[in-house]
């Protein structure tokens, strides 16, 4: 009974359209040509080796373009597999060589071209075949009449039927002459599966039709096979790469339903899936689901690493191949866009997981490799900076040969190619002459050199050095002539440090809250700070008067260029309310030390008027009160809450004399510890009077 087998499908894939192929009877490889043509296969398959380009003696048949076509293979009526038929165009290229050059290059005795306008041409054309897990290689030996032989044009095709291949598999196929004479042709097509052939009665692996679903599951990528439970079968993910056969990557030998979870870290636009069943030469079918993925895409650059091989050789490893050219570039120790050497070295495109050979001399820690697509840059190394060291200050010199040997030498900078010599302000314009006696006398290490330039990395240490020798010498005159002037300046500089006024006004709601306002001005003072505030000048204070004190020492502050600090608690918010509402009652309704109630007169009109911002500051303690609290006219200038906002509120009161944020944070944090206790004892035994505390507000 025949075994059934699967059909592959994506879950959201449109239906293909259903072709009907030709019929070939028998397993022998076949081989036909165009009328004129004579063609033989050679019996067997040969070995794939490509070999090196050779240059052609005269002209040679080659291939210019391949065609294939799908066939059915068929043992018997129901017993039949899909077959690739393939069509090699040829044309004749090259023209013949006149006698005198044939004796110049020592040609002449080569028997394919002794007469060369009679002879007839024969080539052997190879046809390479790749499709997982199976390679291919056929020899065709082809002959064409001398009547046919015209340069330049094509003689006809030789057809090959054919390979064999998997439904829905991914097929390689190249073409070249032994020797090769150019570049070898290469051909990839993917076959069709079941649904897109009028195959089902005739190939046995399409009789019975279970899937496989590939579909998203979130971040994930969900693999589920419906086959019948007792049905045994190989499922194998692997990496179709180009060139060199597919490199398998996972592989089980499974039973029934299978429902299997692939990360989407994993997917790459190679990964394939092929199945087949557990029988003898079962046919394995295949699909690459993953190829337009851009989750796929960016897992291969991330998964893509350049490596260095000794001695002057590198290689891209990817698991796919991957579209994009390479580049060499000279990255400086400054930190620059590294900067391509291109003119003179040439971009390639590269092929992934094959040695390339770096066109240099020497090798150089400056030297980098740079792996571009056509959208961006993608990788970049320095593959010489582990075995070479760390990135030189060199300067590149890239010279320029042109004919009768002239030569030209530009220095490669961050701006450009700068000419030596040149009037440029850069580094290399002023060394231009020192540089160019470097090259001159061997001190430049040569990296490239050919008919076009050559590249030079010319060490800089010398001029380095005897730049920085004049610059220590200015800087230690600089320190002494600094380490006088602060000696001169010292007493100067301690004054200068406490120059900046502060005057403290607050309102005396309690004998807790004034020892709070004298934790607060003894912590500003050891800032330091000059501080002016009632509790220390109680003698000034009853022999002028609080207007008057207030008076005076407000001018002194702001003509020194100082800042008044209001100190709100509920009694200030309270008196303030009450001088809104009515001037009169609230100026003679406190004692005679209030300098809080007797400055509201003053300090009304400046906060009206629009004078207050830079001249006052607020300030409330955070367990007493609200930022809301704080009267709307008194929020036109910075209002801080203590000590939440010490380091902010500390660099208001020191101006443009603050110290580093750091400095700032150790000298808020000092005073923070000098509140403290104040704020516990205020808190612990509140006072009598208007009491302390968001509630005291209420009661006023």
């Amino acid at each position: 009974m025949p075994v059934p087998w699967f059909f592959l499908s994506l879950a959201l894939g449109r239906n293909p359209v259903v072709l009907s192929l030709e019929r070939v009877v028998g397993p022998q490889d076949t081989a036909r040509c165009s009328p004129g043509l004579s063609c033989h296969l050679w019996d067997g398959d040969v070995l794939c080796l490509p070999g090196s380009l050779v240059s052609a003696p005269g002209p040679m048949l080659v291939p210019t373009h391949l065609q294939t076509e799908l066939v059915l293979r068929c043992y018997k009526e129901t017993d039949c597999d899909l077959c690739v038929r393939v069509a090699v165009h040829l044309a004749v290229h090259g023209y013949w060589e006149e006698p005198e050059d044939e004796e110049k290059f020592g040609i002449a005795e080569d028997p394919e071209i002794e007469e060369p306008r009679n002879a007839s041409l024969q080539a052997h054309v190879v046809l390479s075949f790749q499709a997982y897990p199976t390679a291919r290689c056929v020899l065709l030996e082809v002959q064409v009449p001398a009547a046919l032989v015209q340069p330049g044009q094509s003689v006809g095709s030789v057809v090959f039927d054919c390979f064999e291949a998997a439904l829905g598999a991914e097929v390689r196929i190249w073409s070249y002459t032994q020797p090769r004479y150019q570049k070898e042709l290469n051909l990839t097509q993917q076959l069709p599966d079941c649904r897109g052939l009028e195959v089902r009665d005739s190939i046995q692996s399409c009789w019975a039709l279970p899937g496989l679903n590939v579909s998203a599951d979130g971040d994930d990528v969900r693999l589920v096979l419906d086959v019948p439970e007792e049905m045994r079968f190989g499922l194998s993910l692997y990496w179709n790469q180009v060139p060199g056969p597919a490199k398998p990557w996972w592989h089980r030998n499974l039973t029934g339903p299978q429902t299997i979870t692939l990360n989407h870290t994993d997917l790459v636009p190679c990964l394939c899936i092929q199945v087949w069943p557990l029988e003898p030469d079962s046919v394995r079918t295949s699909i690459c689901p993953f190829r337009e993925d851009p989750r796929a895409h960016r897992n291969l650059w991330r998964a893509a690493r350049l490596q260095l091989l000794p001695p002057r050789a590198w290689r891209l490893d990817a698991p796919c191949s991957l579209p994009a050219e390479a580049t060499l570039c000279w990255q400086a120790p400054d930190g620059g866009p590294c900067q391509p050497l291109v003119p003179p070295l040439p971009r390639e495109n590269v092929t992934v997981n094959k040695a390339l050979e770096f066109p240099l001399l020497k090798g150089h820690p400056n030297i980098c490799v740079q792996v571009s697509t056509w959208e961006k840059q993608e990788l970049q190394e320095c593959l010489w900076a582990d075995s070479l060291g760390p990135l030189k200050d060199d300067m590149l010199l890239v010279e320029t040969r042109g004919p009768q040997d002239n030569r030209s030498l530009c220095a490669l900078e961050s701006s450009g190619c700068t000419p030596l010599l040149s009037r440029a302000s850069t580094r290399a314009a002023r060394l231009g002459g020192p540089l160019l006696q470097d090259v001159q006398s061997g001190q430049c290490l040569q990296l490239w050199d050919d008919d076009l330039g050559a590249l030079w990395a010319c060490p800089m240490e010398k001029y380095i050095h005897r730049r920085w020798a004049l610059v220590w010498l200015a800087c230690l005159l600089l320190a002494a002539v600094l380490f006088l002037l602060l000696l001169l300046k010292k007493n100067h500089v301690k004054a200068a440090a406490r120059s900046r006024a502060a005057l403290l006004l607050y309102s005396a709601d309690d004998a807790g809250f004034e020892r709070l306002v004298g934790a607060l001005a003894s912590a500003l003072f050891q800032l330091p700070l000059r501080v002016a505030v009632d509790l220390w000048s109680r003698r000034e204070l009853s022999a002028q008067g609080p207007l008057a004190w207030f008076h005076a020492q407000r001018r002194q502050t702001l003509q020194e260029g100082g800042v008044v600090v209001l100190l709100f608690s509920p009694g200030a918010v309270a008196l303030c309310r009450e001088w809104l509402q009515d001037a009169t009652s609230a100026a003679g309704a406190h004692g005679p030390h209030d300098a809080f109630a007797a400055s509201l007169s003053c300090l009304l009109p400046d906060f009206l008027q629009g004078r207050a911002p830079g001249r006052y500051v607020g300030a409330y303690f955070d367990r007493l009160l609200s930022l809301d609290a704080v009267p709307a006219l008194f929020r036109s200038v910075p209002v801080f809450s203590l000590p939440s906002q010490l380091p902010d509120f500390l660099g208001t009161l020191q101006g443009p004399a603050a110290p580093r944020p750091w400095r700032l944070a150790e000298r808020a944090e000092q005073v923070s510890r000098a509140l403290q206790p104040a704020l516990d004892s205020c808190f612990r035994a509140p006072g009598t009077g208007r009491g302390m505390g968001p509630e005291a507000e209420n009661r006023t």
